[in-house]
């Protein structure tokens, strides 16, 4: 059973997100690379979720009348 992934975590730097194991920076044992693999909010921001092919659809506003 794979992990719930995180939208928004506090220090993503902290960890390593190429797979389900989310190890800690300093002893990655997956051998994913040399480097960690960057969350998604690091690289598009806060918003991520909002946009891309799984976007959660949000509902249409709908004006005052």
């Amino acid at each position: 059973m794979t992990k719930k992934f995180p939208v928004n975590p506090k220090n993503p730097e902290r960890i390593c997100w190429g797979c389900d194991k989310y190890c800690p920076t300093d002893s990655m044992s997956c051998g994913n690379g040399s480097d960690r693999t960057q969350h998604p909010v690091e690289l598009f921001g806060e918003g991520w979720l909002d946009w891309g092919i799984d976007a959660v659809p949000q509902p249409a506003e709908t004006p005052d009348s």
